[in-house]
């Protein structure tokens, strides 16, 4: 018979990568992602026996890391960093200088936008759930989600032309 380690290991191994980087993009600048990872794995390895569903496992640990950060930003609302030092301090020996740059720049730009609006994006386009994945994640409607990624959309879209004008002296 298998282990509750065992068993757990066998649903993470297959998702780590797609959890990772969930956790990369959803923390960029205001923590260390693996502080977050293994926060949230130590929640799911003691909570593994309500999971409703092997399936569900990597909603699973989405909902857990949403819970988690938001009790972090609640005790430490006044202590989020707003430096670059950070940011600086996260490696990634995978990525080229190009994309590399091009990370930061997106990371960057989805600090600016809402709890809400940025994990609705990060879920959707750079971890694939659906929405109505992310509906239940984000104990949400699928119309509050589909909002929240338009409008994530619209201000990425206008955070990009304004700094890119900006950068070149071009006017807005």
């Amino acid at each position: 018979m298998k282990s509750k380690q065992d068993s757990f290991l066998e649903l993470y191994e297959p998702i780590h990568d797609r959890f990772e980087r969930f956790c990369r993009a959803r923390v960029y600048g205001d923590m260390e992602y693996s502080d977050l990872m293994n926060d949230v794995l130590l929640v799911a390895f003691e909570k593994i026996d309500t999971l409703k569903s092997k399936e569900a496992f990597l909603s699973f640990l989405f909902g857990i890391c949403v819970r988690v950060l938001g009790t972090k930003n609640q005790k430490k609302r006044e202590e989020r960093f707003s430096n670059d030092q950070q940011a600086a301090l996260i490696h990634d020996n995978s990525a080229n200088g190009e994309l590399h740059t091009d990370v930061h720049y997106l990371y960057e730009l989805l600090k600016k936008l809402s709890d809400d609006q940025r994990e609705s994006i990060i879920l959707f386009e750079i971890s694939g759930f659906s929405i109505k994945e992310i509906a239940e994640i984000q104990d949400a409607s699928e119309d509050a989600v589909k909002q929240r990624l338009k409008r994530g959309r619209d201000k990425l879209a206008q955070l990009a032309n304004f700094e890119s004008s900006f950068k070149t002296g071009g006017e807005l």
